[in-house]
């Protein structure tokens, strides 16, 4: 007899690779995505960012965190200056990390705006099957198995991954805050 039997359905993806995912498990690497998220510092500059945030981090440290962050992808050179013989590195990070919870009761005071936008994503996805279908599914050959799994969603992720690019530089570009 079992003592619990509950259907569990799926409420959260996570779209990253191991790499991406090893590299921000550290919260100092977590709080150096952030802020570099809206501009771009020197590994100086972050040591004193993160100073100001409670963690006091040697430079050699924080360049470490950082070369770290650039080998997953998320962290980029953003510009060079010369900077009396030699050459000062600005990094910004392309990543933007979100460690929200909604608070309790949120679903049911969404519940008609999650309606909404499942309604409006299944339309979205229909028309990008009749209108894109070949590249998502040739896209998607291209892919190589996720080593953890063994069911493989290949085309749901490519849509996943388009909307999500959408969303950001939707997000980026200032017209969500603008429209809401």
């Amino acid at each position: 007899m079992a003592l619990l039997d509950t259907d569990v359905s799926v409420r959260n993806v996570v779209t990253t690779d191991p790499e991406r995912a090893k590299a921000l498990e550290n919260d100092v690497r977590a709080k150096i995505v952030d802020a570099l998220a809206d501009r771009a510092l020197t590994v100086a500059q972050l040591r004193e960012e993160l100073a100001d945030r409670g963690e006091q981090k040697a430079e050699t440290t924080v360049r470490h965190h950082v070369n770290v962050l650039s080998e997953a992808g998320i962290v980029e050179l953003a510009r060079l200056e010369e900077a009396g013989g030699a050459t000062r590195k600005y990094y910004r990070s392309n990543t933007r990390v979100y460690a929200y919870d909604l608070p309790d009761g949120a679903d049911e005071q969404l519940a008609d705006a999650s309606e909404l936008v499942r309604a409006e994503l299944l339309s979205l996805v229909e028309e990008l099957g009749e209108e894109h279908g070949d590249e998502i599914a040739a896209v998607a050959r291209e892919m190589r198995p996720c080593e953890y799994c063994d069911t493989q969603h290949y085309e749901e992720f490519v849509v996943r991954e388009l909307i999500d690019r959408a969303l950001t530089d939707l997000g980026e570009s200032g017209a969500v805050d603008d429209l809401l």
